[in-house]
């Protein structure tokens, strides 16, 4: 068996046991585990098209997230419109936005791209929470928007009656943004943005328009991340601003990205495997008495990996993994 025989059947099978996992686990509470863990794999693989690629760090993507649910529930709510389409319409403005935040911000480096990024999320964030109407649309301020319960959902609606449904639409999301993140790595854009990312003076000089290239990352992460704000809002069916645009979820997102390997393709699934049932469990059992304590374990955690795994979890199992691989492959040969 060849290496990329060998991959692909590995990526069969591992795709195969992601669309079973539901006739073992029947739990509506593990599924909704299972839903949140591949939802935050999504974000964070949306998230690292700009963040791990383009060598740059936002910390405001949650603003996205709160686009997204908005503005498909706002369609449904006020105007009849199915949130499959308020989805796209909501991508579409949150790709319009973060090209407007990257213009400016795209020139700045470091630290200064972080505060930049965190002052218009906030300010966004603060703006929501205190319109109670904007033109003809609800936003409804503080209060957040509820998406009614529907008595005989449609398909067409983006509401279901149990939890098996949401696993697959978020499953078939994330292997989608997965496979694109995997063709945009390896394609001209990828290199060109990894090249911007670690010397952008270079690749300025060789004729790369750096800037473009990071503003159409930019727009494409955005557009995706909105995406799932939509399936939130369907899932949860009520959100308000501190809770979905908040900087917490900007900071896990990024967290779960540069825990797992930033700028790879595994890391953000990888991160969300070990942060998020540590989430769940610290929400569970410690919430009440220490609110908060699962981002003090995520920093922990963080300093811990930037010291001794600096490029994260995903170099030390591709190492291990690349071993395997050549045994495997050296003892197919040899028979």
């Amino acid at each position: 068996m060849s290496r990329k025989q060998l991959d692909r059947t590995l990526l069969i099978a591992a795709a195969l046991v992601a669309f079973g996992l539901p006739l073992v686990v029947t739990s509506p509470t593990y599924l909704q585990i299972l839903i949140l863990l591949f939802f935050y794999a999504y974000l964070t693989t949306a998230w690292n098209l700009v963040g791990g690629f383009a060598g740059v760090l936002p910390l405001g993507h949650s603003v996205f997230v709160g686009i997204g649910a908005y503005t498909s529930s706002i369609l449904t709510l006020q105007y009849g419109v199915s949130p499959w389409i308020g989805m796209l319409v909501g991508g579409a403005i949150a790709a319009v936005i973060g090209v407007i935040i990257g213009l400016p911000t795209f020139r700045m480096r470091g630290a200064y791209f972080c505060l930049c990024t965190i002052a218009f999320a906030e300010g966004i964030r603060v703006m929501v929470e205190n319109i109670d109407t904007l033109g003809p649309l609800k936003i409804n301020g503080p209060r957040g928007l509820l998406v009614p319960l529907l008595k005989d959902p449609t398909f067409w609606d983006y509401q279901f009656m149990s939890k098996l449904p949401y696993y697959y639409i978020i499953l078939v999301l994330l292997i989608l943004v997965l496979a694109f993140t995997w063709f945009v790595s390896r394609s001209k854009i990828g290199y060109y943005l990894a090249a911007g990312g670690e010397e952008p003076e270079a690749a300025a000089a060789l004729g790369i328009n750096v800037a473009n290239y990071k503003l159409f990352a930019m727009a494409l992460s955005c557009f995706l991340t909105a995406l799932a704000g939509t399936f939130y809002a369907q899932l949860m069916l009520y959100f308000y601003p501190k809770g979905l645009m908040g900087l917490d979820l900007s900071f896990e997102i990024a967290f779960i990205a540069l825990i797992g390997g930033r700028g790879t393709i595994a890391g953000p699934v990888i991160g969300a495997l070990l942060l998020r049932p540590l989430n769940e469990f610290t929400r569970i059992y410690l919430s009440d008495m220490l609110p908060g304590l699962h981002l003090v374990i995520f920093g922990l955690i963080l300093i811990l990996v930037m010291i001794y795994l600096p490029k994260g979890l995903t170099a030390p199992l591709a190492a291990l993994y690349d071993r395997l691989a050549r045994k495997i492959t050296d003892q197919g040969a040899a028979k």
